[in-house]
């Protein structure tokens, strides 16, 4: 029994302390100002600071009201090297084509050594208070004390807390941090989820952009295929060289052939290649010159702009010796708007304007490369010209790989030999392949379409050799 009472005892102590622990904490918070207990919490910081051989670096969740990129970077690069056995984890995501991220929670501690160093990693949160009305002071309202208190709106304020051996401190914030920033840097380029921009109400909308095309399911000849992924990869290496030559850091691509040839296939492919958003210049929706450069100048680093059918989809004034010819201006009862202009659209291009971001790719489309001006079509405005020819036979067992998962069959000299003769694009030949899940009748029905389409007039290549040659002897001179 005595034992008994001497624990009942010992729980309504604890409790009573802890009660009265609760109160006197409730009363602290309500009387003492805020900044005073910051100011408390500072000095015994510093005071530890003194005696210990740790230093520390807080890395905050915000700055003001930007966002703290610092801690995005820390976020990301320690969900990679997230140690499962903590007793709390974190767990969220944000989109469905993502997978869950695993992130620390608050209080835990997680170790990570880099050239050396050991680095102990620690969440931390703490409330913090904002005044919910900054003009109240000056007469009189919620002057002071409990009422000012109460006066405020509090909310939670997440940290990175880092610490290291004081010995240690220029390598942390020289090497360190630098370190985690790129690789969380390269973690997102590798894993972060494209968009799509377009204009709506004069302004770019985002959405996710989810095209599969990828170079290596691109229906497009090996050699050429290889010689765009080359110098897309030489471009994205040349930040320097850009600088040094004093050049914008831009790229210019025109992509042209007949309709179903895969250039927006080809545009998607470079997007996922070089995990660059694309932003969809739809010129018939820009009023003005002023309107194109804002919404230009409002795309971000790292993308690729798009104008498709660019020889259609908007009447560009032309040059006429050497001048740009401006539209006049019009009178109907209304003030007249200046429109876009091949004036408007090259001071982008390359312009001083084309300085205004870095690391973009210009993609101009068009079915038909004689219709546009001439000033487009120059070096440093397009450079790098693609034919996206009909249908080869190195893109035809492309397509058979992709849909139907084959790399060899019976029925292949017979349908590369129709394919040498006949003018297919591969958007027709994905058409055919995709009607018949057995490969069999795919490949039949292929080859029946493709004997059908050389008994029409106009369709073989024979009948078209004239324009052919002219078209490869051209683009060999220009890419």
């Amino acid at each position: 029994m005595s034992w008994s009472g001497d624990y009942e005892k010992y729980m309504a102590t604890a409790a009573a302390v802890a009660g009265t622990a609760m109160v006197v904490r409730g009363v602290v918070s309500e009387l003492v100002p805020d900044e005073l207990r910051e100011m408390l919490r500072s000095a015994a910081r510093g005071i530890r600071a003194r005696v210990s051989s740790t230093h520390t670096v807080v890395i905050d969740e915000t700055e003001g009201l930007s966002t703290n990129q610092i801690y995005d970077a820390a976020r990301t690069y320690l969900a990679a090297r997230i140690n499962t056995d903590m007793q709390r984890l974190r767990a969220s995501r944000v989109d469905d084509a993502q997978g869950i991220m695993i992130t620390m929670d608050q209080g835990e501690e997680m170790l990570d050594v880099h050239d050396g160093v050991e680095y102990t990693w620690r969440l931390v949160s703490r409330d913090t208070a904002a005044a919910a009305t900054a003009h109240a002071a000056p007469y009189g309202i919620g002057g002071g004390g409990a009422a000012n208190r109460r006066g405020r709106s509090r909310f939670e304020v997440k940290s990175f807390e880092v610490s290291f051996h004081k010995k240690h401190k220029e390598k942390a914030l020289r090497s360190y941090l630098p370190f985690v920033i790129d690789t969380a840097k390269a973690m997102n380029d590798k894993h972060r989820n494209l968009k799509m921009h377009m204009i709506e109400y004069d302004a770019w909308t985002a959405v996710d952009l989810r095209h599969p095309s990828t170079f290596d399911t691109l229906a497009m000849d090996h050699s050429l295929k290889h010689s765009v992924m080359y110098d897309l990869e030489r471009f994205v290496k040349r930040k320097d060289y850009y600088r040094r030559i004093g050049r914008a850091w831009k790229r210019g691509y025109l992509l042209y052939g007949p309709p179903g040839t895969g250039k927006s296939s080809l545009i998607a492919a470079m997007a996922n290649y070089l995990k660059f958003d694309i932003y969809d210049l739809e010129l018939t929706e820009v009023k003005s010159n002023s309107d194109l450069r804002r919404l230009l100048v409002g795309m971000s680093n790292r993308s690729i702009l798009v104008v498709e059918d660019i020889d259609c989809t908007i009447d560009l004034q032309q040059r006429d010796e050497g001048e740009i010819k401006r539209a006049k201006p019009t009178y109907s009862g209304e003030e007249n708007e200046d429109k876009v202009t091949l004036s408007g659209l090259l001071n982008f291009v390359d312009g001083l304007w084309s300085t205004s971001g870095e690391e973009r790719i210009i993609v101009f489309t068009t079915n038909y490369r004689e219709r546009l001006d001439p000033a487009l079509l120059r070096p440093g405005r397009m450079d790098m010209h693609i034919h996206m020819g009909y249908c080869t036979r190195e893109a035809f067992r492309v397509l058979a790989s992709n849909y139907h998962n084959v790399e060899n069959h019976a029925m292949y000299p017979e349908i590369e030999q129709l394919i040498e003769e006949v003018l297919t694009t591969p958007a027709e030949v994905a058409e055919v392949l995709m009607r018949n899940d057995d490969v069999d009748d795919a490949l039949q029905v292929l080859a029946e379409f493709l004997k059908a389409k050389r008994n029409e007039p106009g369709e073989t290549k024979a009948e078209n050799k004239n324009g052919n040659q002219k078209i490869n002897k051209y683009e060999q001179s220009m890419v």
